[in-house]
């Protein structure tokens, strides 16, 4: 077995697999946010997650499963078995599982199971660990979120909605649209808040359907939840609807009382420093700009 130490908004983690695992040459996404050797000296793992045959044996006793209203999106079985969690995915509800993870009740060790024929891809790899970095560095004032970001003279805008609202489409726009701006992340990109309470967006190994693993950071200008929508028009949300976007957009154990209480604490810091808005749309360029205009002058006579 071989360690590989990666840094994703300044927490490290460490994946175990075998030096010749033919699953180290899929995982080019992680490259950017590897600690090599002396960039990794000093650095502790916050979790650390081992390739396997075989997860720890026990009486799996059901603690949550999510039914998704939509019978063909990806869905989570969480089970408590030996003095931890057993996490087991499917695709979609009737389908047959694509991981089995195993972890301690703190996410400070997990285990992948490999398949009976010995293979495992990226697909699992990348969820098993982004699950446990979410629920790892809950305490941490991090946010795992679900969002595409563009970035736009030096600040980074998340874009929120439910799969399939045009999150990515309205990243596109901006970019086809307001000279300048770049793409960051285009599926979960990280918040952390500083100590001095600045809120920063950081880039991840994991981007959804785009390549665009970016090792980099910047402070966060603005929320904005996309909603489809005849014209096009831009308000402010009220803290109240900003804390359910919030919610909503994050990852975390829900119906873990202390992980939640965590998330509420993140969450308030969140609030306080970074303005929310509710983008009503047409996937085109003049939404693109209707919304930088706002977000970028808020709402001064500047954007008039």
């Amino acid at each position: 077995m071989i360690d590989k130490m990666y840094e994703v908004a300044g927490h490290a983690f460490c994946l175990s697999m075998p030096e010749d695992s033919d699953i180290w040459a899929k995982l080019g996404n992680y490259a950017p946010f590897e600690l090599l050797h002396t960039a990794g000296l000093g650095k502790s793992a916050v979790f650390r997650c081992e390739l396997c045959d075989e997860l720890p044996s026990g009486n799996p006793q059901l603690y949550y499963r999510d039914n998704p209203a939509d019978a063909d999106s990806p869905c989570i079985d969480i089970y408590r078995q030996a003095d931890g969690l057993l996490f087991e995915m499917h695709p979609a509800r009737r389908s047959s599982l694509v991981f089995r993870l195993w972890t301690t009740s703190d996410f400070t060790s997990g285990f992948l199971q490999k398949w009976s024929d010995g293979n495992v891809g990226r697909f699992p790899v990348d969820n098993a660990l982004m699950l446990m970095y979410a629920m790892r560095t809950t305490g941490m004032d991090t946010l795992e979120m679900h969002a595409s970001v563009t970035v736009k003279d030096g600040r980074g805008y998340l874009f929120l909605g439910e799969s399939g609202t045009g999150k990515s489409t309205h990243s596109r726009m901006w970019l086809e649209n307001i000279p300048g701006s770049r793409l960051l992340n285009d599926d979960n990109p990280i918040i952390r808040v500083g100590e001095d309470g600045t809120v920063r967006v950081y880039g991840s190994p994991w981007s959804g359907k785009t390549s665009c693993y970016l090792n980099d950071s910047c402070p966060v200008g603005g929320f904005v939840r996309i909603r489809q929508y005849p014209s096009n028009e831009i308000s402010r949300l009220s803290v109240l609807e900003s804390y359910s976007e919030l919610l909503s957009s994050c990852s975390g154990m829900k119906m873990n009382d202390s992980m939640v209480d965590a998330m509420h604490s993140t969450f308030e810091k969140v609030l306080d420093a970074v303005p929310f808005w509710l983008m009503k749309c047409l996937p085109d360029g003049d939404a693109a700009r209707v919304c930088y205009e706002k977000v970028k002058y808020g709402d001064s006579d500047s954007a008039e």
